[in-house]
């Protein structure tokens, strides 16, 4: 593996790793806090915050997706290169899975402590509002759909140089505001599977849906925008080092 793909693989995985534990630790930690919970409101901003902060941080390197439906979004779109698809993917999950691990190592610390539902996403008796499958299913296609058209609006030739962060962000975080209570918001299958894997059982048999329809919205978002933006394509990030001789 040459170091520019190592460079990317980490960046995803650091990206990916920080959306989880952000997130889904606002979620775990801080959302029904006695007395002081954040709740939905503050647990959609720490999902849009853990996108802001990483995309400034690693996504001149890696293009910032951290989102398996992202990838496959712009891969449709022609903005992400074939060669890069797979190790992006393996690097996403391997961040999900490890950031949902460390909070499930320091949730377990306290006394008493009961898994629940542990952040992970579902549908019917597992969805936070009881909304059954269907409704659940075009939540999360729609919410992706839009979440890839912003994406690669917002990165399109015309497009506020260097400010794409920001709306990206609000938009994750618009998301959650909308659909916490009907799945918990996905939108990102890496990030589902890292909590279904603890919390296990009925919500691993349910994953398969967060991660069909976040697919299928992004590739739908991906080959319209390809058409709206036909010559724009962009098939690869350039790697940018600042090297200073003392």
């Amino acid at each position: 593996m040459d170091s520019d793909m190592s460079r990317r693989m980490v960046a995803e995985f650091f990206g990916t790793f920080w959306l989880t534990f952000g997130g889904c630790g606002a979620a775990i930690f801080a959302a029904g806090f006695p007395n002081l919970g954040i709740g939905f409101l503050g647990v959609s901003f720490a999902f849009g915050l853990t996108v802001l902060t990483m995309a400034y941080a690693v996504g001149h390197i890696s293009g910032g997706h951290f989102n398996p439906a992202v990838t496959l979004g712009l891969w449709a779109a022609g903005r992400c290169a074939n060669r890069h698809v797979v190790p992006y993917l393996i690097a996403q999950l391997v961040g999900a899975i490890l950031a949902a691990a460390a909070l499930w190592a320091i949730a377990s610390g306290k006394p008493g402590w009961v898994a629940g539902g542990f952040a992970a996403n579902g549908y019917g008796e597992l969805s936070p509002g009881k909304y059954e499958l269907p409704a659940c299913f075009l939540t999360e296609i729609l919410a992706t759909f839009f979440f890839l058209f912003i994406i690669i609006g917002t990165t399109s030739k015309g497009a506020a140089t260097g400010f794409a962060g920001i709306p990206i962000g609000l938009a994750l975080t618009l998301i959650h505001l909308v659909t916490i209570p009907v799945t918990n918001t996905s939108v990102n299958p890496a990030r589902s599977t890292g909590p279904a894997l603890f919390a296990g059982g009925a919500y691993i048999g349910q994953l398969w849906l967060f991660w069909v329809a976040p697919i299928a919205g992004a590739m739908v978002a991906g080959l319209l925008t390809r058409w709206m933006y036909e010559q724009e394509k962009i098939i690869d990030t350039t790697v940018i080092e600042e090297r200073r001789v003392s």
